[in-house]
């Protein structure tokens, strides 16, 4: 049975607790109105610890002054009860008050250069500032020795590997699989924004992501490969901010360079923006 804590004290004293039976703590980090990418990442993290502590914080201080925090969707109740049947032990809630406790304004803000600055970083200036201040204090709160982040965000998995590196977070990082639709989706809590008539056409990011990989892998320069990536997309509708092919750690390859790559595109289809990517 979940148990769903709201007081930082009562959170700390339980994780104490565990930690004096010598049990290993996971934590996964979330915003609500979980899916089952959400849910599949509890799972992964069990694998590694005796016990589970996954937040639902929608975090102000990540979202730029034209973004979606006020409808962004809450659904307590049925992730509470998601979160239960993937075998998380604890449910932390806390308010906006106990994250931030001078207020938003005048809260101490963390910032990894570098990785965050690219992509998602010039289309949504501050973005991973908020991330990365939101993700030290719930690592603080929680105290966990294992955490699990999503890949559909991989560049702020990219950020938040950096930041536990840098800072000497005692924890380690697992990149859960993206977890897709059947026509290749990637689940998000914000696909149910999109309209009837966007959502079979939102399924086109996935099969661009495809064909950009085989342009890259039958040997077309990385130039083409993007703005053909780009037309596709615009052609299907979409208002698109970046499709890129980079390497893991997000640079730019050469031209003509071996290697694994990675496929990212951030688009937006009527007033939803979605991310996506594919390793390869």
């Amino acid at each position: 049975m979940i148990e769903t804590i709201t007081e930082l004290d009562a959170l700390r004293e339980r994780v104490r607790g565990w930690k004096r039976e010598g049990l290993r703590v996971g934590f996964v980090p979330t915003m609500g109105n979980l899916h089952a990418g959400h849910f599949s990442l509890v799972r992964l993290v069990r694998q590694h610890v005796d016990r589970v502590v996954s937040s639902v914080f929608v975090n102000p201080t990540q979202f730029g002054p034209n973004e979606d925090f006020t409808r962004y969707p809450r659904t307590p109740d049925a992730d509470t009860a998601g979160l239960g049947d993937a075998g998380c032990d604890v449910l932390w809630l806390p308010t906006v008050e106990s994250m931030y406790p001078f207020g938003v304004e005048l809260a101490s803000k963390v910032h990894v250069p570098g990785v965050s600055q690219v992509l998602e970083g010039e289309c949504r200036p501050g973005h991973f500032d908020g991330v990365c201040t939101v993700v030290s204090r719930l690592f603080n709160q929680v105290q966990p020795d294992v955490a699990a982040f999503g890949l559909k965000d991989y560049q702020q998995l990219a950020v938040i590997r950096q930041l536990v590196a840098d800072l000497q977070f005692p924890i380690e990082i697992i990149g859960g699989p993206i977890v897709r639709e059947a026509d290749g989706l990637a689940m998000s809590s914000r696909n149910q924004y999109l309209g009837a008539d966007e959502r079979p056409r939102a399924a086109t990011i996935h099969r661009v992501l495809c064909a950009m990989r085989d342009a890259h892998l039958g040997g077309a320069p990385r130039a083409q490969v993007e703005a053909e990536g780009r037309a596709a997309l615009t052609a299907a509708g979409f208002d698109v901010d970046y499709a890129v092919l980079r390497r893991p750690d997000l640079s730019e390859p050469a031209e003509g360079e071996g290697g694994p790559r990675v496929a990212l595109v951030a688009a937006r289809l009527g007033n939803t923006r979605l991310i996506d990517n594919l390793e390869f």
